[in-house]
């Protein structure tokens, strides 16, 4: 049974549009380190499955990923969706779901890792930003890239004008990588991501999708 588990730790909008798109899976786990997180509501809303850990009771990282894992061992998961979840996970967990471990950024990785990326690509000076979709692995936004999607950076852009429309095509992007992973599309072959059978998606911006389609 496809079973995949869902990471937030704030809004969730990520989620939502996963849990929108309907996708070839028979159960659907959320999980938060925030018990505040508004994300658990929509997924509780929605009659979907709901843990919390907080990450404040735990001593440290090792223990606090411990529990976390005891949590998704039991869901059997076939993929480890991260949405929003804004904890650095450590090695001996990212290497135990090593390529069922995904995560969405919003940057065109390798471009501006880490944090604050709207406002830095915009005092950069680039033309274009987007977001990306990718494996987790322990070198942190450095995992073989699934999917992309790009726009244009405007004039008198803030980093939440421009936050917001590359939002919109995170919202697209992601429930199409996780639709590829749980049909069996995706391989990675020497650090690079294959497709099968993938098409582009087109939309009202400008976008560039998987790196990768084998056709």
């Amino acid at each position: 049974m496809e079973s995949l588990v869902i990471l937030i730790s704030g809004q969730g909008s990520n989620m939502r549009a996963l849990l929108d798109a309907k996708l070839p899976v028979k159960r659907i786990t959320v999980i938060s380190n925030n018990p505040a997180a508004a994300g658990l509501e929509i997924a509780r809303s929605r009659n979907i499955t709901t843990h919390v850990i907080d990450h404040r009771l735990y001593s440290d990282r090792t223990t606090f990923d411990a529990a976390l894992t005891e949590i998704i061992e039991a869901c059997q998961p076939s993929l480890v969706a991260l949405a929003g979840f804004m904890r650095i996970l450590g090695d001996n967990f990212v290497n135990r779901y090593q390529k069922r471990l995904i995560n969405i950024h919003p940057s065109l990785l390798p471009a501006f890792s880490g944090l604050n990326t709207h406002a830095r690509a915009l005092q950069e000076g680039v033309r274009i930003h987007g977001c990306t979709v990718h494996f987790v692995t322990p070198q942190l936004d450095h995992g073989p890239i699934i999917i992309q999607a790009a726009v244009p950076v405007l004039t008198g852009d803030t980093p939440e004008t421009l936050g917001a429309r590359v939002l919109q095509q995170e919202h697209l992007i992601y429930p199409q990588a996780v639709r590829w992973f749980l049909e069996g599309r995706i391989t990675v072959a020497h650090g690079r991501v294959l497709v099968q059978s993938a098409t582009h998606i087109k939309t009202k911006q400008y976008v560039l999708l998987s790196p990768n389609l084998d056709q």
